[in-house]
């Protein structure tokens, strides 16, 4: 039980252009430092816990610095990928032609930028790095500077790690129609999942609540099936919630946040798919927690759908109150007013976690929001939580 707001966000925050240099490199296999790369990432891990401490922030994480994406970092824990696929246009850019090509110009010709739109393929069998390296060397960074934070008097009301799920991974990393071990899309969707297991019971094994990166849910739509009618789309998320349940089979579900989003580019946004829509599938997930943006100017409406669609019993919501998109620094009580908006929709304000639309630098590379800005964002959340926390509990 708690007598304030609490406040976490998506997951992955800025990292420095140093990191982001090496990362890029290693993504796109070219030659990098090795010892320069694990020096520069154990800086940025320090530096990010510690900032988000100062930031007043209560659930934590290690800001996903070390990953070159949310999703594609995968492709350097599980074997079995290759080649290069080619992800489909978003439905913003073929509806505003205008759009796109502002978008294009966007990115220079040959700039040192991650994979996400031309990433490999899955071509061969799926496995899991055995040692656990990447995951454990990960975690220990983690917790390396949480003990640094700790000592000086500093603990955060709790952690959580991140994890892509089934769902993302194969709508990011396509199955190569050549693969000879994976016939269809379910085959493949339930072999990640079985592998990333591996990972996810790692990450809890450790002690942090698991959050499992699920734009696909939303965001495929316009992607992936862009092309594709309602019913279908709902049908791929069924398949990739029961992927991912069977993923977490041997995970309490109170360790377990779900993140949800429609993408978090710069777009009109105008076909993503109602909330209201989506929560009866979403809430299949056998998870504790859902993670929600509602802090856009598509989707704050939607606070209400709350309403009518009740949060599964024991669930929490972690709606996402601060854009991640614009470089506008919303005022603390806005950020207030949303949180009070969705805690009245929900019922019950013990039930709301306030939260960021999505990540700040979900891909080394590819950031909308100046590192500046990200961070005075997150001080603006726990301000507006804090504001939030006297009109619903009182002083």
């Amino acid at each position: 039980m708690t007598d304030r707001i609490l406040t976490t966000h998506a997951g992955s925050l800025p990292r420095t252009p140093e990191l982001t240099r090496l990362l890029v490199a290693r993504d796109q296999r070219r030659p990098f430092d090795v010892a320069e790369l694990e020096e520069v990432t154990a800086d940025a891990v320090a530096s990010t816990v510690a900032a988000q401490l100062a930031t007043g922030l209560d659930l934590i994480n290690d800001g996903e610095v070390p990953r070159v994406g949310f999703s594609t970092y995968v492709l350097e824990r599980i074997e079995g990928f290759g080649g290069a696929g080619h992800r489909k246009p978003t439905l913003d850019s073929v509806r505003f032609p205008d759009y796109a090509a502002f978008q294009a110009k966007q990115i220079v010709e040959g700039a040192d930028v991650a994979r996400v739109w031309d990433p490999p393929m899955a071509q061969g069998q799926l496995v899991y790095d055995p040692t656990l390296a990447g995951i454990t060397a990960d975690l220990d960074g983690f917790e390396r500077e949480l003990a640094v934070q700790a000592d000086q008097g500093r603990t955060p009301a709790g952690t959580f790690f991140s994890a892509a799920t089934p769902g993302i991974v194969s709508t990011t990393l396509l199955l190569d129609a050549a693969n000879p071990f994976y016939g269809d899309d379910r085959a493949y969707v339930f072999a990640l999942a079985e592998q990333l297991r591996i990972e996810y019971e790692a990450i809890v094994a450790r002690g942090h609540v698991l959050q499992l990166d699920a734009p696909d849910l939303a965001m495929e739509r316009v992607i992936q099936f862009g092309d594709a009618t309602l019913e279908e789309f709902l049908a791929a998320v069924d398949l990739h919630v029961d992927a991912l349940n069977h993923a977490i089979r041997n995970i309490p579900r109170e360790q377990v946040r779900l993140h949800v989003c429609w993408g978090n580019w710069q777009g009109p946004h105008q076909d993503d798919v109602p909330v209201d829509v989506l929560l009866p599938h979403l809430y299949r997930a056998r998870v504790g927690a859902f993670s929600i943006p509602l802090g856009n100017p598509r989707h704050q409406h939607e606070a209400t759908a709350f309403r009518e669609h009740p949060l599964p019993e024991g669930a929490l919501l972690i709606p996402g109150v601060v854009d991640v998109t614009t470089n506008y620094l919303e005022h603390p009580q806005v950020i207030a007013n949303r949180i009070v908006e969705v805690a009245e929709a929900v019922g019950d304000p013990t039930r709301v976690i306030a939260g960021t639309d999505c990540g700040l630098s979900t891909f080394a590379s590819y950031e909308f929001v100046a590192t500046d800005v990200a961070w005075a964002k997150l001080g603006a959340l726990v301000e507006g939580a804090a504001i939030a926390s006297k009109r619903l509990f009182g002083a």
